[in-house]
């Protein structure tokens, strides 16, 4: 009889268990199709190199000088996990004598100081900066003063590999933290591994950076996987691409990409980079593959297009490598676009809009001068560019149906004080983070691309925290959240809205990312945050902001 008890006991405490499971369960589902019905488009703005605390350390308290854009928060603004007093006047950094005429604290870089010079930030240089977790090498591993490039003379830590330590604030990213303001935020974004802009943009593409093939002179941007192929940890050009020069590092991507899975089940997409129309001229006569611009701001001549920057150019499944142009804007994203193989101008973007296609999915790459990497562009070119392709987006009848996801390839190397937890490892030549040839645990590691590659090494993460913001009406308003998340996660919630929850596969970290859906609310069946933001390009200050 007692045991009879039990076991009925212990079936009902399983029921129970099960029941709460089973409507948590539920609960997810039902907020997963509530999701595919309010979200028809998803617009991914990928910028380029920019850790957390470099636009956000002091977010929402920005210092307000004479001559800058204000800031003021919103009351009820959430804070994020930022600098504190000790990080700002008592930073490692700065009380580690290997840094030497770098050591610093965080310091404020004002609107004049837009322009900086780019930080070191390959795979080794960052696990070295990391220092087993102490986050206190920044200026001796990363750091680089600002040099002849960048116009006019800037005295003491700026001339010094301390600039890696500098930040700015709501006076100068003011487009962001009005974005932040009246939509969400995440302030635990990672990179998902250690490195530079190509990782990063591939990790966007697959999740995979494994399976990479060396074409000509790239064996000093890929590691031994530890299985007889080969993991890209730099930036090699695309192999094919007729922007790629023929003296360049090449290589090529295997695997499967995201592209390859909308493709399959004709879902319209496209990558839409600035430059990649060869049969545009600019306002100063340049045209083709060495189009350029000049950032007001750094006054640097840089190539529009920059092949490296192009993830899907790297697979031959989705490749365009003569840049042939779509037949109309009407095509533009399908599987008909007339060679075009869904890569694209920024251009094209506007003009399929306009011309009444919006594809479903749909990644922008601003012109190299408007990406916001340091040292050819700056944080205020940047903010010309996002807020213009928003303003445009919440102009829009398909505005209600839209999410705007604004993400970044890597850090720069901008000193940013989270480590996210190690979670897959990697033993090589080119590690660091935990001593000589060590990142983690490399028999942690995810598999590669080929099945007998059980731990594909080459692939430690997460690395730097990067910014993220979700502007739309269905986003949660002046909301920050704090799921740890990364590049793959967009891809995840891609394939939660329009594939059916379908995965890339073969080690690849969209199975294992965060989700995006909990900066949303999809709770009441209609957008909540109705209100159409419209921001200065120039200032990043607030328009209107109307239903």
């Amino acid at each position: 009889m007692n045991w009879r008890k039990r076991i009925l006991g212990l079936m009902c405490a399983l029921m129970l268990s099960g029941s709460g499971v089973y409507a948590a369960s539920s609960e997810r589902s039902a907020n997963l199709e509530r999701a595919r019905k309010a979200i028809r488009h998803v617009v991914v703005l990928f910028q380029e190199n920019v850790s957390f605390d470099h636009y956000f350390g002091t977010y929402p308290y920005a210092l307000n000088p004479k001559g800058e854009p204000a800031f003021t928060p919103l009351p009820g603004t959430p804070k994020v996990d930022g600098y504190t007093e000790a990080l700002l006047h008592h930073n490692p950094n700065n009380h580690n004598p290997q840094n030497g005429k770098g050591r610093s604290n965080p310091f404020r870089l004002d609107r004049s100081q837009a322009a900086t010079a780019d930080q070191s930030h390959n795979y080794l240089a960052e696990q070295e900066a990391y220092d087993r977790g102490k986050m206190d090498l920044f200026p001796a591993s990363v750091g680089h003063p600002d040099g002849p490039r960048v116009p006019g003379k800037h005295p003491g830590v700026l001339a010094t590999s301390g600039l890696t330590m500098g930040y700015f604030d709501g006076n100068t990213v003011t487009a962001y933290w009005n974005y932040a303001q009246h939509y969400a935020m995440s302030d635990h974004q990672f990179d998902v591994i250690f490195g530079p802009s190509t990782p990063g943009a591939i990790n966007l593409a697959s999740g995979q950076t494994n399976g990479v093939v060396n074409d000509q002179n790239a064996q000093g941007n890929m590691v031994p996987d530890g299985s007889d192929g080969f993991t890209l940890i730099s930036d090699p050009n695309p192999f094919g691409d007729i922007c790629s020069s023929t003296s360049d590092s090449l290589a090529h991507m295997t695997g499967r990409n995201i592209g390859d899975l909308l493709t399959a089940a004709g879902v319209s997409w496209g990558w839409f980079q600035g430059g990649f129309d060869l049969t545009v001229v600019n306002p100063n006569g340049s045209t083709g593959c060495r189009r350029y611009s000049v950032s007001p701001w750094t006054k640097v001549r840089v190539h529009d297009y920059t092949p490296h920057h192009e993830p899907f150019q790297f697979y031959k499944s989705t490749a365009n490598p003569m840049h042939t142009r779509p037949s109309s804007p009407l095509v533009v994203g399908t599987n008909h676009d007339g060679g075009a193989n869904h890569q694209y101008d920024t251009h094209d973007f506007f003009d399929a809009i306009k011309a009444g296609n919006f594809p479903t999915v749909c990644y922008l790459k601003a012109p190299a001068y408007e990406n916001g990497h340091a040292g050819n562009s700056s944080p205020l070119d940047e903010q010309e560019w996002i807020v213009k392709v928003v303003n445009f987006l919440e102009r829009q009848p398909e505005w209600d149906h839209t999410a705007v996801i604004i993400a970044y390839d890597d850090s720069d190397g901008w000193y940013d004080h989270v480590m996210g937890k190690i979670v897959n490892g990697s033993s090589t030549p080119k590690d660091a983070l935990d001593g000589v040839g060590k990142c983690g645990d490399g028999s942690t590691a995810l598999p590669g691309v080929n099945p007998g590659t059980a731990h594909a090494q080459g692939r430690c993460g997460p690395g730097p925290r990067l910014p993220l913001l979700v502007i739309s009406p269905w986003a949660k308003a002046n909301y920050v959240d704090h799921t740890v998340t990364n590049q793959t996660s967009i891809i995840r919630l891609i394939e939660d809205l329009y594939l059916s929850g379908e995965r890339i596969g073969s080690g690849s970290f969209d199975a294992e990312a965060g989700s995006l859906l909990g900066m949303f609310d999809f709770s009441k069946g209609k957008p909540q945050n109705t209100a159409r933001l419209i921001l200065n390009p120039d200032t990043g200050l607030v328009v209107s902001n109307e239903r």
